[in-house]
């Protein structure tokens, strides 16, 4: 399966989750790429759209490698993957100032993403965590745990692509995993979309403005 772009991508993944509809749910996306696909949906379902910010870890001097990710949603969350901590040797010192450091970087991009709106409550309701595509899921994962804490009554993660790895590893902490395509000779998310462009944060901020004023008319 290939998508023209992300909005095309979004367009498809809300016709597989129509039936969340009378769930009154909310959609969080993952920024950047995520913002895109979850805008279609969020305008579909006719649901409010926010953003889960979640940096990853690098690890010292493989900056390409993740360790980890944080997130704040639900409070401070700091999720470390045991294998990989043990394959780089990262220092506890270096752990705590990253993650520290990255944590400060999830505030900065929610207080510029929303653009002093507060967040949308999730408590006690159905969400839906939408990204552009999952490769590894360390992202994913994070964002669900920070959503179940944070609240949400069921938590189903939607996405147009992603590996059957991680669709597999996700199902432990997803009420739902739902994926358009999970081939097996999956190697990256931008393989199976036309125009894969980058998103910027404007793009972000403007999308997420759109949806607060269709959804509080």
């Amino acid at each position: 399966m290939r998508f023209s772009d992300r909005r095309d991508a979004g367009r498809a993944l809300a016709r597989e989750l129509a039936r969340f509809a009378g769930e009154s749910p909310v959609v969080l996306a993952l920024p950047r790429g995520g913002v895109v696909v979850g805008a279609q949906v969020a305008a579909a379902l006719h649901a409010p759209l926010d953003v889960i910010v979640v940096r990853k870890i690098p690890a010292p001097r493989s900056p390409e490698l993740a360790l980890g990710a944080v997130c704040e949603m639900g409070g401070e969350h700091v999720h470390l993957d045991p294998r990989t901590l043990r394959e780089t040797g990262a220092p506890e010192a270096y752990l705590r100032a990253e993650s520290q450091r990255q944590l400060d970087e999830v505030r900065r991009r929610e207080a510029l993403y929303r653009a002093g709106r507060p967040a949308v409550p999730i408590a006690g309701r159905t969400t839906i965590i939408v990204d552009d595509g999952v490769a590894t899921g360390s992202t994913a994962l994070v964002a669900l745990r920070a959503a179940r804490r944070a609240g949400a009554a069921r938590v189903v993660l939607a996405v147009p692509v992603a590996s059957p790895d991680a669709v597999r590893a996700l199902a432990r902490d997803a009420d739902e995993v739902i994926a358009l395509a999970a081939p097996i000779d999956f190697y990256a998310v931008g393989q199976h979309y036309d125009d894969f462009a980058q998103t910027t944060d404007d793009e972000v901020v403007r999308l997420l403005a759109e949806a607060g004023t269709r959804t509080s008319a």
